[in-house]
């Protein structure tokens, strides 16, 4: 049977898993490119004009040294704190059933609605010497309001929510039968928890830790008021970033700006190939 030629075949246009694919796309790309790309481009572009010499005094000042050290230090910190607690507040909220769950449930999402500067407000009068939690603290000798320990609260704060709604989708999809299988086959509470549960949870553990650094490393509002903003003891590179605008010193502003980008790509590209690694490692990826 002679060969159907190509131009006698009829072709049908397969349709799209979504429609108008490639307009999407565009809209998609264009609008990444104006909110995201451009203005990093711009950023990146005004760092190279100050040239090498310049970039470098001014990016490695010591002011600017310790405030990157406060910065990211604190970040870091709170980060693994929420993510210490955040999982039991997850596995809590998510596997059992209370009176006052929903009420705890909702409460957690309140740093998210909460404006920054009233979180910082509230934050500083309570951990003040004379607030209600740092009445108690100072006969012992502690102090969080003006100091870095304050940042780290604050820190804590605004990050948790996004451990803990990271994890709890995770956490309810989690068979009960393959803890009961676990304990059938002898293993302790401690062996289900090292060797199940863990294992199970841990890239969204790890991405949770993303989102709460990424969030902690740029926080501001709900920091300045409570951090006492001292140079070389508690001021944050955000708020030095703000000082050198208001100075007009827009080639140090950009500076700070451009190392505060590049530590932030390297920590989260190096969570992303972590989070890449453990998903293979544990067949939780697709």
């Amino acid at each position: 049977m002679p060969a159907v030629p190509a131009f006698g075949r009829r072709h049908f246009r397969r349709p799209s898993v979504i429609p108008g694919f490639g307009m999407t796309l565009g809209f998609a790309l264009t609008y990444l490119a104006l909110i995201v790309l451009i203005p990093l481009a711009g950023l990146l572009w005004r760092s190279a004009a100050l040239g090498w010499s310049d970039f470098w005094r001014l990016a490695f000042d010591p002011r600017t040294l310790h405030a990157l050290e406060v910065s990211f230090g604190a970040a870091l910190l709170a980060a693994c704190i929420n993510v210490l607690f955040g999982v039991p507040v997850a596995w809590v909220l998510t596997r059992y059933r209370f009176p006052g769950r929903r009420v705890l449930d909702a409460m957690v999402d309140l740093p998210f609605a909460l404006p920054t500067a009233v979180a910082g407000i509230s934050l500083a009068a309570l951990y003040a010497p004379n607030g209600w939690i740092g009445s108690l603290l100072a006969p012992l000798g502690i102090k969080v309001a003006f100091t870095p320990l304050g940042i780290v609260v604050a820190l804590i704060f605004i990050g948790l929510p996004f451990v803990v709604r990271t994890l709890q989708p995770v956490v309810a999809e989690i068979d009960r039968e393959i803890e009961e299988a676990a304990a059938t086959l002898g293993a302790s509470r401690r062996q289900t928890l090292a060797r199940v549960i863990l294992p199970s949870l841990t890239p969204a553990i790890l991405t949770g830790f993303a989102l709460a650094l990424a969030r902690a490393v740029g926080e501001y509002g709900s920091v300045i008021f409570i951090a006492g903003n001292i140079p070389f003891v508690s001021e944050i590179a955000p708020l030095l970033i703000v000082i050198r605008l208001e100075e007009f010193n827009y080639a140090g502003a950009t500076a700070v700006a451009a190392i505060m980008l590049a530590i932030s790509f390297a920590m989260l590209l190096a969570i992303n190939l972590i989070q890449a690694w453990s998903r293979r490692r544990f067949g939780h990826g697709s």
